[in-house]
């Protein structure tokens, strides 16, 4: 998705459309599809507390995506809304999945090696979507290799191998992880429905009080909407500076193979530094590069900064989620993780904003990448002061 999805979008679906308009257009898709997921994971996470709907809740929206990523095959050139529809309502689908995914950890791994568990699991991730990429790029490159016409088959092939890859690889979730008991018992969806509601609500109250827990989420909206944002743009921000789309696939492959070993051993120094301090040198990293970004001219340039990225986007990805699940009461797992959701999914829509408002108002995509800096440094000075759980 990351890969193939802006790069088709500009050079089939959006053809003969100004690159910084499809840049607009794909960054309000972005915010407007996190927003929704925001506005309903809160509720949904109490829900599945109450219910023991966190496998069940995991599933159906996994099933949702699939079914978008899979239309996305079948979408005409030049028809550039079906194919932002089917994209926001396939990100809307993976950001909903991953609320109750996320909301099962404390389940399966105890409290002193959630750490590790996390970053494992990133690091599995990273392998397996680094697999799947390179057979799509290679399937692009050299369709008739594989029996197929062109390189546009080749890519629209791509986005369903994509959705029969994300459902073969739910399944183990689905066969071998045992549904949480539910927390309560309430009858009728009107009942539910406010019953989640005042159970949010004292959530809230309480997170508003505990101020440790309170600070790192502030934190952590500020640091992951700017790594949020680079990873779901910088394909589009490479093509709206002129990079070939070859050249960027490329440095995704880079980023994909690299996060594989660096998740698991950002994993594997939380033994002795926790997992504050992997965050904040990540987070360091993650503002060199964002300023590095404003300078590139040549495709080596894409590809170091996407190694450097490679080298730290699964840690601060993998140990915010567990330092975070260390932090929550583990039978309320899935109201909280919607929280943290919401956090990320309101950083995903306040950043493409920012490169989109930057693209328009400058006529340069460089200069929208600029401000991201702000929240790197913002959130690391917040997540510093952060007292880190220990283990237990």
């Amino acid at each position: 998705m990351a890969a193939f999805f802006p790069v088709f979008l500009k050079q089939y679906w959006s053809v003969g459309t100004d690159a910084v308009v499809s840049t607009a257009r794909l960054g309000v898709t972005i915010s407007v599809s996190s927003l929704a997921i925001a506005l309903l994971s809160p509720t949904l996470g109490v829900i599945a507390d109450m219910k023991g709907y966190k496998k069940l809740f995991c599933m159906l929206f996994t099933l949702i995506g699939v079914v978008g990523c899979a239309w996305m095959g079948f979408i005409p050139q030049g028809d550039w809304v079906s194919a932002l529809w089917a994209y926001g309502i396939t990100l809307a689908a993976f950001n909903a999945a991953s609320v109750f995914y996320d909301s099962l950890l404390p389940y399966v791994a105890e409290h002193k090696y959630m750490d590790f568990a996390s970053s494992l699991g990133y690091s599995l991730g990273y392998l397996g979507g680094g697999v799947l990429l390179l057979l799509n790029v290679l399937m692009a490159l050299y369709p008739l290799s594989f029996g197929i016409p062109d390189a546009t088959v080749a890519t629209k092939l791509s986005f369903m191998i994509v959705s029969v890859w994300w459902l073969a690889f739910s399944l183990p979730l689905m066969k071998n992880v045992p549904e949480p008991a539910g927390e309560r018992s309430v009858k009728g969806i009107g009942a539910l429905t406010m019953e989640s509601l005042r159970t949010l609500t004292g959530t809230l109250k309480a997170l508003m009080r505990e101020r440790n827990l309170f600070m790192f989420m502030v934190a952590y909206w500020l640091y992951i909407d700017g790594v949020y944002t680079v990873m779901t743009m910088a394909v589009d921000y490479g093509i709206s500076i002129g990079f070939e789309s070859k050249d960027l696939i490329a440095a995704l492959l880079i980023t994909q193979f690299i996060g594989f070993p660096c998740a698991y051993f950002f994993g594997t120094l939380t033994k002795r530094w926790g997992a504050k301090m992997p965050i904040l040198v990540c987070i360091v990293v993650y503002g060199v590069t964002v300023i590095a970004a404003t300078q590139m001219k040549t495709a080596t340039h894409f590809y170091l900064l996407a190694t450097v990225i490679g080298l730290v986007q699964g840690g601060v990805q993998s140990l915010s989620r567990s330092m975070f699940g260390r932090m929550i009461p583990k039978e309320a797992s899935g109201e909280y993780f919607g929280l943290f959701n919401l956090v990320g999914r309101f950083a995903s829509i306040l950043g493409p904003l920012v490169v989109a408002a930057g693209a328009m108002l400058s006529g340069s995509s460089r200069w929208g990448m600029v401000g991201l800096l702000i929240l790197f440094v913002s959130g690391g000075i917040l997540l510093a002061m952060v007292k880190e759980p220990r283990e237990a």
